[in-house]
């Protein structure tokens, strides 16, 4: 299985985060698939309608209703016989349906160690979903070691004293289980999907390695090397990758989130044990961490397992309020990456704008920004695809996506590939000009619903996956979210107006808040190029790597958790 890289969602989402990629995405921000950084994931609103022989019975009452009374008026008086008083005509049906609340049962609890406990029931087929969310990410590793939180989430693969290294997958695999790991900015989660029967086994090795894991240099220093070559395969031999990653660096000049999840390659090489084991140790402890389970289980059943289980696991550190260094404001100063190279058969253009998340955003403006970016770049609707892509025939794709889960600010990415012809800076006029005119116009009232209604549809969409729900809850509590954010996500949509989506494309999408990347391609060199990259990571997160094999939970969709 491999890991999976995600947009923390992002915004995901990633609200979609989710997905938001998930996506989700994503998710973004509802997972859905493992997206390329800049894929957008687009749905279909499924419209209920009355069946055909519905309609056809209908019609048939009111032709036979209405013959009736025109008989009657006709027939002479004292053939007539008394009709009876007509029955009152039903009141009009409102066509607008209520949004979904997402999770209506969920429920949570806390130990008495700390650790935060959701209960997800879905009871449709003997299985549950199994995952353990740590409030800490490559944003809370120390200055110059970064890397640490994705060196680590390889560790606790390596085993403990009772579960040696590979016993733990060992187990999981021999009753037919599904398991695998991630680490973005702002946390690092464990998962696995098995019959509901092996919960109880699920607890007890997640618990173990909570608190037991070894830290033998023998096994984990060539893990190092290990990630090393992730980070070659990923992102040093993949110039899409290597865009990505100098974007982030030009976009955030102070904030930790400028230092990709995986780690500068000079500073992995310098790692230790004791590093991990320091990590470990701070941030590895119940009362920072949150325990998800959806599936086929009741609330009374989780609470009894997670006091035998986790609740035997002491509290041994305090890792404080996360605090981290903000961007400074820099009026006037136009970023700009460009990156060619020999590999790349298709240019690109990208933007990444810095706005605010659900978590530091002022009330209604990161679903106003849920909107916008729906709007401007959320499929075949929106307003970057068929102004470049249908009307003026400049771009051959054309997407945007708002990356909201994030604990700090977030982001809203453009992403567009030119047509064969078209230079990415006529490709960016186009797009500079489609922002515009967003920015001073605003939305129309259709757009705005239809951005509503995809919320909405795929929020009834997420419900269907045991896996997604339990990804969003754990997801949104790691940054700082409450339960209560995510079943009224789609009825706070629902209030977004047309002004507010007009004056959060002014007040954030501006020049002085963004970086612009360009990648091009090159003339061949004649020498060899690097290897194959691994299968693209989705944006913001590194995964526990298992080569050919497929990641058993897909990432959150960029766009958003919905």
């Amino acid at each position: 299985m491999t890991g999976s890289w995600e947009i923390p969602v992002r915004s995901v989402s990633p609200i979609h985060s989710a997905i938001e990629e998930s996506a989700p995405a994503d998710f973004g921000r509802f997972p859905s698939s493992s997206l390329r950084e800049g894929e957008q994931l687009h749905r279909r609103s499924a419209v209920s309608t009355p069946s055909r022989r519905r309609i056809t019975s209908l019609a048939r009452i009111g032709a036979v209703g209405c013959l009736a009374l025109f008989l009657a008026g006709t027939l002479p008086a004292a053939a007539q016989t008394p009709a009876p008083a007509p029955a009152p005509a039903p009141a009009a049906r409102s066509t607008t349906v209520a949004a979904p609340t997402v999770g209506a049962k969920v429920t949570t609890f806390t130990l008495p160690n700390g650790l935060s406990v959701v209960v997800v029931p879905d009871h449709r087929a003997p299985v549950v979903t199994h995952m353990i969310w740590y409030k800490a990410g490559s944003a809370d590793e120390p200055p110059g070691k970064s890397g640490i939180a994705h060196y680590l989430e390889h560790l606790m693969f390596k085993g403990t004293k009772a579960n040696p290294d590979g016993a733990f997958s060992k187990k999981v695999a021999e009753i037919g289980g599904q398991e695998n790991a991630f680490t973005s900015y702002d946390y690092t989660a464990y998962y696995q999907r098995v019959a509901k029967e092996h919960l109880p086994k699920m607890m007890a090795l997640e618990a173990d390695r909570m608190q037991n894991l070894a830290f033998d240099p023998k096994v984990a220093e060539p893990e190092l090397k290990v990630v090393l070559e992730e980070r070659s395969m990923r992102t040093d031999n993949d110039p899409s990758a290597q865009l990505s990653e100098a974007l982030e660096a030009a976009l955030h000049r102070n904030h930790p989130y400028r230092i990709p999840v995986i780690g500068w390659k000079h500073e992995l090489e310098k790692l230790t044990v004791a590093d991990a084991f320091a990590y470990y140790d701070r941030f590895y402890t119940p009362n920072n961490a949150i325990l998800v389970v959806a599936g086929d289980v009741e609330e009374k059943a989780v609470r009894d397992l997670a006091l035998d289980t986790y609740g035997r696991v002491p509290r041994r550190a305090e890792p404080g309020q996360r605090k981290r260094p903000r961007d400074p404001d820099i009026a006037g100063v136009v970023r700009l990456v460009s990156l060619a190279d020999e590999r790349v058969a298709q240019p690109t253009w990208r933007r990444i704008y810095e706005v605010p998340s659900e978590r530091t955003a002022a009330a209604g403006e990161s679903e106003a920004l849920t909107v916008l970016a729906d709007v401007l770049g959320g499929g075949s609707n929106s307003r970057l695809y068929r102004k470049l892509v249908a009307d003026k025939g400049v771009a051959a794709s054309a997407a945007a996506y708002y990356r909201s889960g994030s604990l700090d600010d977030g982001t809203v990415m453009i992403y567009a590939t030119p047509r064969d012809g078209v230079s990415l800076e006529d490709l960016g006029k186009a797009i500079d000009e489609v922002v515009a005119e967003l920015a001073s116009g605003g939305p129309t009232p259709e757009e705005v619903e239809r951005a509503a209604k995809k919320v909405a549809a795929d929020s009834i969409r997420a419900q269907d996956s045991q896996s997604t729900l339990a990804r969003i809850y754990g997801q949104t509590l790691a940054t700082g979210g409450t339960i209560d954010e995510v079943r009224t996500l789609p009825t706070r949509i629902r209030k977004v107006g047309g002004e507010e989506v007009k004056a959060v494309a002014a007040k954030w999408l501006t020049s002085d808040r963004a970086a612009t990347g360009l990648l091009r391609s090159a003339p061949s060199t004649g020498k060899a190029v690097g290897k194959r990259p691994m299968p693209p990571a989705d944006y913001g997160s590194s995964g526990h790597i298992r080569l050919f094999e497929d990641a058993s939970m897909p990432a959150l969709p960029p766009a958003s958790r919905f």
